[in-house]
């Protein structure tokens, strides 16, 4: 992703057709500067759109810090099980947690399957090593991520069908890297119908509250675009707003300021149209969720969904998820009771 900068959005709201006029953008970024006590950079994401009645609904940049920082809210232990893939993975084939089956990994050179680890020297010990691998199981693809990198970064898959040629292509990257396999995601025949070249997953963010409460207080859908293998906004791709109540996206979507901060109101590749789309296994997903933070209870986490046709997988949680980007998808987390206490929990130091 490229670097960007306050000084970057500030162009990007300078070019916007839809902001707000010059006085009244004046005008909230003084009530915002009184009442958040700090200068509103946060402002020239979303909030100067003319569509954006309720600015003072939306986190500020010192909350959103606290949210990420607070040792209340996220304990260490819980932290470094998110934040390695690998990790992350054989807990949840041990904690009976819904995710995508596991089937190798490697450090270099060094490769495990099925509990025997072995050395790896040639391309073409690679490609028998896979052959393998291929042999043992009923999958046709297996999809590489570095255990720690974010965002979709590194991610690609192996096929069985091409196997000789992507080893001779990644062969490199892969034994001088790190990285988790596992099964390829089928993602539902629904969801293919606006985007079939990568999985679309949905991120659903929970909150223990203060009285131990599980509550889901916001949730979007990721879509790719073009070829690409992965729907993270950071990486190209756009997000668009779905309703808890029901499980429908809503009327439009948006890119990350990175790639333009655009309006979407139907995917560039398929035309399909967001608004009222019923995500198939939704309340499943949900369901889901709330089950993995009874097992794993860190207070805040953003959990990334597959939909496949046989219901909900749960790809990884994030501790520090895009707030920024569920606050624009909820259309301001301030309106939500919970994360309105939390917030002021959080300032009055009594989380």
């Amino acid at each position: 992703m490229r670097n960007f900068t306050d000084i970057g959005r500030i162009k990007v709201f300078i070019k916007d057709k839809n902001k707000k006029g010059f006085l009244k953008v004046i005008k909230e970024i003084f009530i915002l500067l009184i009442t958040k006590k700090e200068i509103p950079f946060y402002y020239f994401k979303f909030l100067y759109r003319k569509d954006v009645k309720n600015y003072l609904d939306y986190l500020s940049t010192k909350e959103v810090v606290a949210i990420g920082s607070n040792s209340e809210l996220h304990k260490p232990e819980y932290k470094s099980l998110f934040n390695n893939k690998l990790v992350f993975a054989l807990f949840c084939e041990k904690a009976s947690i819904n995710s995508p089956r596991l089937i190798s990994h490697n450090f270099g050179s060094c490769f495990c399957f099925n509990n025997k680890n072995e050395k790896i020297n040639t391309k073409e010990e690679l490609v028998l090593f896979f052959e393998r691998v291929f042999a043992s199981l009923d999958t046709n693809a297996i999809f590489f991520r570095p255990p720690s990198e974010y965002g979709g970064k590194g991610c690609f898959k192996i096929s069985q069908k091409g196997l000789a040629s992507e080893v001779d292509d990644k062969y490199e990257t892969i034994i001088n890297g790190r990285f988790v396999h596992t099964e390829i995601i089928h993602q539902h025949k629904e969801i293919n119908k606006i985007h079939s070249k990568c999985v679309n997953t949905i991120r659903i963010i929970s909150l223990i509250t203060s009285e131990g409460d599980i509550e889901l207080v916001c949730s979007f859908m990721r879509f790719g675009v073009g070829d690409s293998s992965v729907d993270n906004a950071s990486s190209g791709g756009f997000f668009v707003g779905v309703n808890l109540n029901d499980g429908t996206l809503k009327l439009s979507g948006l890119y990350m300021l990175e790639y333009g901060g655009g309006d979407i109101y139907e995917h560039p590749d398929s035309g399909f149209k967001f608004e009222g789309f019923k995500i198939p296994y939704f309340k499943e997903a949900c369901e889901e969720v709330v089950n993995a933070v009874k097992i794993i209870p860190d207070r805040f986490i953003g959990w990334d969904v597959a939909i496949t046709q046989n219901g909900p997988l749960i790809i990884e949680a994030n501790w520090a998820p895009h707030i920024f980007l569920s606050d624009y998808a909820y259309g301001g987390l301030l309106r939500n009771q919970h994360m309105k206490k939390l917030v002021s929990d959080l300032k009055n130091k009594i989380i």
